[in-house]
């Protein structure tokens, strides 16, 4: 953690002092998004035994059933279905909610639950772009808020053990970390406009964003392709590999991006780049970001990975056969330390941090301003993606002056709704 990461959880650590639960309390908690994610983020809080899940929250009654039942077989019975949001946030009951929702969805949703006074675990990326970010960030401090990101890594052990090898000094002065997301994603071809399935409130999941009509090639998971609703898989999983790289490399926001992205292999309804190459550059240092999902076959031994490079060596950090762990070479690429057969792939360790926090009343491994910034880098690497060029950042500020296009790109234009987050959050 460096120093703006340190004071931001000091602040928020003496901000969230004002109401703490005891240590054998229950939370009650609401999952908002129970598809895919949802679900396993549904069987992990459920399993928890200070946990009650009172509410799933979802538009489309489908997929109600299978989460239902993990909470049922964790907790003997089944939570009602809300598919209205601001039901759930007007409960004076429910504790704490935990947001899967599409990215469109993620800063309305967190800005509307901190200000009903509940406190949030919120899928990554953060937001949908990157001024979003900021009004999340501000309501969680204006509310007093416990914010978690859901990047799982921040509370991993393996993780943990790999940063702190890398601050102790012995691959020398760190300079460069190289993150990658490379693994085959689905094809999904060209589907026409079509009616909303029975029971789907479509108009609730549009939400805020302009609204478009019912597509299955926009909708449940595919939606992560499409920019009116998606961040592209950079933001979808990248996100992770960023975090990591960042937090090794002890860095907070880039004063310049470049480098380029763009569809190279699918020929279908994606808006998103199926392949980027791009540059963060820092006053010190170097983060750099790779992204193929049209192969299988990896890189370095991983789907998604990071290496850290320091003067006299460097260390990868990333998941084999499953299991997190991390390796270390020396200055002439011998592998030295293996600590690769780390813990499972479970994401438990996050969902207790974010408890005990919400207990505690101190600030969690994934703080949302320590997951604003790691998701900005997504943010800004999808602008030279879609603009075509290099990118100067104003980080103090959070703009991107002299260029209006690239600037515009930082938010997003929004139809009527009461979701909208306001200018001043």
């Amino acid at each position: 953690m460096n120093r703006r990461e340190f004071v931001a959880s000091a602040a928020a650590g003496a901000a969230f002092s004002t109401r703490a639960a005891g240590a054998g309390d229950k939370v009650n908690v609401a999952v908002i998004g129970i598809r895919g994610q949802g679900r396993g983020l549904t069987a992990r809080f459920a399993a928890q035994p200070d946990v009650n899940i009172v509410a799933l929250c979802d538009i489309d009654p489908r997929v109600y059933g299978p989460a239902a039942k993990l909470v049922e077989q964790a907790q003997g019975k089944r939570p009602p279905l809300v598919t209205d949001l601001r039901r759930v946030l007007d409960d004076n009951t429910v504790d704490a909610v935990v947001i899967a929702t599409p990215d469109h969805w993620h800063a309305p949703a967190t800005i509307l639950a901190c200000d009903a006074g509940k406190d949030v675990y919120v899928e990554k990326p953060a937001s949908h772009n990157l001024r979003e970010g900021r009004l999340m960030v501000k309501a969680a401090r204006r509310n007093q808020r416990i914010v978690q990101l859901g990047t799982q890594s921040r509370s991993r052990p393996s993780t943990l053990r790999a940063i702190e090898f890398i601050r102790s000094g012995r691959i020398g002065r760190v300079l460069m970390a190289k993150a990658w997301n490379v693994q085959l994603r689905e094809h999904i071809g060209h589907k026409p406009d079509s009616p909303v399935p029975g029971g789907v409130e479509y108009d609730t999941w549009i939400g805020p964003a302009p609204f478009l009509p019912f597509n299955e090639n926009r909708f449940h998971y595919k939606w992560h392709w499409h920019w009116n609703f998606g961040t592209g898989d950079i933001g979808n999983d990248g996100v992770h590999q960023m975090d990591i790289a960042r937090w090794a490399l002890g860095v907070e926001l880039p004063f310049e991006v470049s480098g380029m992205g763009r569809k190279l292999f699918f020929d279908d309804d994606q808006q998103t780049p199926d392949t980027m190459t791009i540059t963060y550059n820092f006053t010190d240092k170097v983060l750099m970001f790779e992204m193929r999902i049209w192969n299988s076959y990896g890189m370095e031994g991983q789907d998604n990975g990071v290496a850290v490079y320091g003067t006299t060596g460097m260390v990868h950090i990333g998941r084999w056969n499953r299991k997190w762990g991390y390796k270390v070479y020396d200055a002439k690429g011998k592998l030295v330390e293996d600590e690769s057969a780390g813990e499972l792939d479970n994401d438990v360790a996050h969902a207790r941090n974010f408890l005990d926090c919400v207990k505690s009343r101190k600030a969690p491994h994934a703080e949302i301003e320590i997951g604003h910034i790691s998701s900005s880098l997504c943010h800004l690497g999808n602008l030279v993606a879609r603009t075509g060029r290099r990118i100067k950042y104003d980080a103090a500020v959070e703009n991107i002056p002299g260029d209006a296009e690239a600037a515009r790109l930082l938010g997003r234009e929004y139809r009527k709704h009461w979701a909208v987050p306001k200018a001043t959050a």
